[in-house]
């Protein structure tokens, strides 16, 4: 059976005090909160070991991302290893901020895929397209695109480890929300994409989050659709009150 998650991205946000104290009080909220999915909190690499060290096991810590090789003379990057290293379990990649900003390509993300895997990361893979593709109807293809030439190399043991994110570009930081009639629609279609490759039966056990401008009064809503199994949440995470909110959608 796939896990329902809600996974918090701070993206470049909170020094290190702010980032520690935001850290514990998700922990404390989520002891006394009955959670009916899985919750991860993904930091800046300055952050993670000193979060898990406040933090408990009800509570996963990702980083946001993870080079592209596993050591070596490349300056300011952070490795899987050392991510691994923090006490993190999770990485997200291929966010789309990164494939846009930092022209994050197929390529490097399956060696980061890799390398993620190979240090027992698990990794959560995003995919979405941006405004233009959502206007001109190629969205369907833009994604099955990123999601065969992301993550079809892998067999189907390392496939099953994958968290698949689900981002329309177009509505993230934009006060956009994708209806919950389109983010399931999409959410269906990855789905139908992994069982051509996979099979049913591994499709069926992905979980796929929706990544775009969650908040506690839409997540309900998106989150009850069959398809969405949780949310990849960035500003909403940044404040205890709001990411419980979300994490209290599913009940």
């Amino acid at each position: 059976m796939r896990k329902n998650i809600v996974a918090g991205n701070w993206k470049m946000n909170t020094t290190l005090p702010e980032g520690v104290a935001l850290a514990k009080e998700v922990n404390e909220a989520l002891k006394s909160a009955d959670a009916k999915c899985d919750v991860i909190i993904c930091t800046p690499f300055t952050h993670l070991a000193s979060v898990n060290a406040v933090i408990d096991s009800k509570l996963g810590l990702g980083a946001e991302n993870c080079a592209d090789h596993a050591s070596g003379a490349y300056t300011g990057e952070v490795s899987a290893a050392m991510v691994a290293s923090t006490g993190a379990k999770y990485v997200i990649l291929g966010h789309s901020e990164r494939r846009q900003y930092y022209g994050e390509t197929s390529a490097i993300l399956r060696e980061k895929l890799a390398l993620a895997l190979a240090n027992g990361l698990q990794p959560i893979f995003c995919v979405g397209e941006v405004l233009e593709q959502r206007e001109n109807g190629t969205y369907n293809d833009v994604v099955k695109a990123q999601v065969e030439e992301g993550l079809f190399q892998l067999s189907a043991e390392e496939f099953g480890k994958v968290i698949l994110a689900y981002e329309p570009v177009w509505a993230i930081g934009t006060g956009k929300t994708a209806t919950a009639e389109q983010a399931q629609d999409m959410h269906a279609h990855i789905r139908s994409v992994i069982a051509g490759k996979y099979g049913q039966e591994v499709a069926d056990n992905t979980s796929i989050l929706y990544g775009g401008s969650c908040k506690p009064s839409n997540a309900r809503e998106i989150f009850a659709k069959p398809d969405v199994d949780g949310g990849l949440i960035g500003g909403a995470a940044l404040k205890c009150a709001d990411f419980m909110g979300i994490v209290a959608a599913f009940d």
